[in-house]
């Protein structure tokens, strides 16, 4: 039988086709299931010198579900265990609120979530704050399942991290856009001259944080938008991440990571934008 000869239009057509099934499938199969190691160093001037070279894992948006985000999720465990990482922070957003379920049943999966995470270690611990969606379903439920899973969560408190004969301070903040965020009860039982960092949603706040005597502020929230597409960027930017979309800023004397999260929110896609484990290491500036 003879081949029939192909016409311009109809092989763009073809073509056309061919890529979209290919950027489909890579939107919704590969990237948003990928995770992607980000390492960034961090000089800080209050840093302590014994604890140069301390490194933090920080992760964040999981919104479990039991089909889509749980991927990820299981991808970065052993990733992360393989940083070996001093520190994990996790900045919130383990559930997502509901469409059509209950706050309830939305609030439940936190406890696959939590069992998931807790196979991640550290020698100083995993440590979260809590997320906007995590408040619009049940955060006294979120955060039990969290700390029934060996998960330490801070809500306007601050500990001391202690290593190699000094310390630094790690604080977290309620959720700004569900919670009642308190900074001034936060930092209160921190003394003056020693470093802090600050875990906090969302990363916008870091406009208020840089007036306060705190180092780094480390935060999620914006899913670095999700879908980012050429010479437009993000398609969709929430509250309060509008203005630090994803990765490391300067706000006055205050250092910022936005990290773009692990999961999805709406829909399972991620187009230029694939999940991140940030491994931030920590070193004292010679200034």
């Amino acid at each position: 039988m003879p081949i029939l000869p192909i016409t311009r239009r109809k092989f763009i057509t073809l073509a056309a086709a061919a890529g979209a099934s290919a950027l489909a499938i890579d939107t919704t199969v590969f990237e948003p299931n990928r995770p992607r190691i980000v390492r960034r160093d961090i000089v800080l001037r209050r840093w302590p010198e014994q604890l140069e070279g301390f490194t933090i894992a920080l992760l964040s948006d999981f919104h479990y579900d039991p089909y889509c985000s749980v991927h990820p999720l299981k991808a970065a465990i052993g990733l992360v265990n393989g940083l070996r990482p001093d520190l994990i922070a996790l900045t919130g957003d383990f559930v997502s609120a509901p469409w059509f379920s209950s706050n309830s049943q939305a609030a439940s999966v936190a406890e696959p979530c939590a069992e998931l995470l807790r196979q991640m270690s550290a020698p100083h611990g995993l440590w979260a704050v809590l997320g906007n969606h995590d408040f619009f379903t049940n955060p006294a439920f979120v955060a039990g399942a969290l700390r029934a899973a060996g998960i330490q969560v801070l809500i306007n408190q601050s500990t001391a991290i202690e290593a190699n004969g000094t310390r630094f301070w790690l604080g977290g903040v309620n959720d700004l856009l569900g919670g009642r965020a308190d900074l001034t009860a936060t930092l209160q039982p921190i003394p003056g001259g020693e470093a802090t960092i600050l875990m906090a949603h969302e990363p916008d706040y870091a406009d208020f944080v840089a007036r306060h005597p705190v180092d780094l502020q480390l935060s999620g929230h914006t899913h670095g938008g999700q879908v980012r597409l050429p010479f437009v960027g993000a398609l969709y930017l929430p509250d309060l991440g509008k203005k630090y979309v994803s990765g490391l800023y300067k706000v006055g004397g205050l250092t910022l990571y936005t990290n773009p999260g692990l999961g999805t929110i709406q829909v399972p896609i991620r187009l230029n934008c694939p999940p991140e484990i940030t491994l931030l290491t920590m070193r004292r500036s010679a200034g």
